[in-house]
């Protein structure tokens, strides 16, 4: 098992401790890539079918949301990556 397989199945198991590097990572096998907003808003922008994916950026840490995992799991989920 390679290292994108791994960290999809961490992604998908919603550990409390998932960062946001982690998300960058997972969403960039899928060929998403960051596109900085304005403070903390950032918006996942896919190349290949225009989608995106909007949230806020965690701050002071660096761990997400459950909400935002389950929000990111349920789009990546309705484009059939998931």
């Amino acid at each position: 098992m390679g290292t994108q397989d791994k960290l999809i199945i961490r992604f998908l198991s919603k550990p409390k401790d998932f960062t946001y590097n982690e998300l960058t990572r997972l969403l960039g096998y899928y060929g998403y890539i960051v596109v900085q907003g304005s403070g903390s808003r950032v918006v996942f922008l896919n190349r290949q079918n225009g989608r995106k994916i909007k949230l806020h950026k965690p701050h002071p840490g660096n761990i997400l949301k459950r909400y935002q995992m389950e929000l990111i799991e349920k789009m990546l989920k309705e484009l059939g990556l998931l």
